[in-house]
C-alpha cells in the first residue's frame, strides 16, 4: 500500500501533523499535493521538505512569492479558490485530507468527492452545512469519508466489525456518546465568563489546536457542531446522540449497542492517530505514538454538559432537529463571532446571542440546494457583522 494524498490546510495544526505521520510512514504514503490560504512561508517549507507535485495558495496575492521559492524545485504552483477545485481532482491523488477551516472547505470537498477520492474528513463544517448534500455525492461516486476528529475516528473504530454499522434498518447502534473535555471553562458560570478574554479561552486543558476551533471548544460550539456532524457520518438521529463532559480526554467517545453493550475507543490526547487510521483505513499501522497508562490516570470521570451557561451546545442540537439550511445559518454566524471574539469586538457570552438572533432572523430553506447554501452564508455573515459593528 502506497497512497498519494492532497493535504487541504496544510499549514494548519492538522496538516502539519499530517505531513509528520506521512514522513514517518514514509513507505506507506507521499504527498501529492499541499494547500493553504495565507501562510505562504510555511506552505513553502513543506513542499521542499515533502516535494509533491503540486501546491496551490489560497491567497492569490502571494502567488508569486511561492512560484519564485518553489521553481528550482520543479513544483507546480497555483493560486485562488477555483484553481484548488480544480487541484484536487488531479489523477495522482488517492485521497484528500481537507484540513480546512470553516466553511471554506465545502466546495473543494464537494469537488474532491465529484472526481471519486477518497476523503479523510477534519473539515467538520462540510457536513454541518451541507451533510446531506455531501453524503448524497458520496454515496453516488462510491467514496468513502472517513473521519479524522478523534471524537469520530473513535466512534468509526468502535463499529469497525460490527453489522449494519450505519444502523440503514435502526439495528446494531442504539446511541453514542461524543466526549468533551469541558474546555477551559468547565464549571464557570455567567459571572465569569462575561468577563473571559481570548488568551483565557486559548488555553485548552488538553489539545494542541487552531485558534478557532481552540474558542468553540470553550464555548462548546465544536461539541456542538461534531453532534452534526455525527449525525451524517453515521446515519444517526438527533435522539441517538448525546454528549457527556470528560475532563481526562482519554475516552474519545462511545458507541452503546441495542444489546446494551457499549464499546469505547481510548488513548493519549494526540490527533495524529486519528489521522493515520482514516489515511491507512482498513489497515492498523505501528507507530511511535506515547502510550497509554492506567496507573498514570487511577480516576477517569463523567459530567453532564451544562447547556445552560453553554449555550452553544443546545443552539447545536436545535439546528440539527430543525434541519434544512439552520445547520448552515449558526456555522455561517459562529465563524463570525468567533472571529469577532478575536478581534474582541464581542464578548465571550454574546457570541451566543448572535447566533441565536441569526437563527431567528435568516431566511430559513427547508430542502436546500447548494445555491441555497451558498446564498445562506452570505445573508448570515453579513446579518451578523451588522449586529456586532
Amino acid at each position: 500500500m502506497k497512497r498519494k494524498v492532497a493535504i487541504l490546510g496544510s499549514t494548519g495544526s492538522i496538516g502539519t501533523q499530517a505531513i509528520e505521520v506521512i514522513q514517518e510512514q514514509k513507505q506507506h504514503f507521499e504527498v501529492e499535493l499541499l494547500a493553504a490560504h495565507n501562510n505562504a512561508e510555511l506552505l513553502i517549507k513543506q513542499a521542499i521538505a515533502v516535494q509533491p507535485n503540486a501546491v496551490v495558495i489560497g491567497n492569490e496575492d502571494k502567488y508569486l512569492m511561492v512560484k519564485e521559492a518553489l521553481q528550482p524545485h520543479d513544483i507546480k504552483v497555483f493560486a485562488g479558490a477555483e484553481a484548488l477545485e480544480q487541484a484536487v481532482t488531479m489523477e495522482g491523488i488517492d485521497v484528500v485530507l481537507t484540513a480546512m477551516v470553516g466553511y471554506a472547505g465545502l466546495k473543494p470537498t464537494l469537488a474532491a468527492i465529484g472526481a471519486g477520492k477518497q476523503i479523510a474528513l477534519a473539515n467538520k463544517e462540510t457536513l454541518v452545512v451541507a451533510g446531506e448534500l455531501v453524503t448524497a455525492l458520496a454515496r453516488e461516486k462510491g467514496v468513502n469519508i472517513y473521519p479524522v476528529d478523534s471524537e469520530h475516528s473513535a466512534i468509526f473504530q468502535c463499529l469497525a466489525g460490527e453489522f449494519d454499522y450505519t444502523i440503514k434498518n435502526g439495528t446494531a447502534v442504539e446511541k453514542i456518546y461524543l466526549t468533551a473535555s469541558g474546555g477551559p471553562f468547565r464549571g464557570k458560570d455567567n459571572a465569569f465568563l462575561s468577563t473571559v478574554k481570548k488568551e483565557q479561552a486559548l488555553k485548552h486543558p488538553n489539545w494542541e489546536m487552531g485558534a478557532k476551533i481552540t474558542i468553540d471548544s470553550a464555548s462548546l460550539m465544536n461539541k456542538g457542531l461534531e453532534v452534526i456532524e455525527a449525525k451524517w457520518l453515521f446515519g444517526l438521529k438527533a435522539e441517538q446522540i448525546d454528549v457527556i463532559v470528560h475532563p481526562q480526554s482519554i475516552v474519545h467517545s462511545i458507541v452503546q449497542f441495542v444489546d446494551g453493550s457499549m464499546k469505547a475507543q481510548m488513548g493519549l490526547p494526540d490527533m495524529k492517530l486519528p489521522i493515520q487510521y482514516a489515511l491507512a483505513y482498513p489497515y492498523r499501522l505501528p507507530a511511535s505514538f506515547p502510550r497509554f497508562d492506567f496507573i498514570n490516570y487511577p480516576s477517569l470521570t463523567f459530567e453532564k454538559p451544562d447547556t445552560k451557561t453553554f449555550r452553544n451546545l443546545a443552539i447545536a442540537f436545535e439546528a440539527m432537529r430543525v434541519g434544512g439550511n439552520m445547520p448552515c445559518i449558526i456555522n455561517a454566524a459562529n465563524e463570525v463571532v468567533v472571529e469577532s471574539f478575536l478581534k474582541d469586538k464581542i464578548g465571550f457570552l454574546e457570541m451566543s446571542d448572535v447566533i441565536e438572533a441569526c437563527m431567528q432572523k435568516a431566511s430559513f430553506v427547508k430542502t436546500p440546494t447548494i445555491d441555497d447554501y451558498v446564498a445562506s452564508d452570505k445573508e448570515v455573515r453579513a446579518l451578523a457583522y451588522e449586529m456586532i459593528k
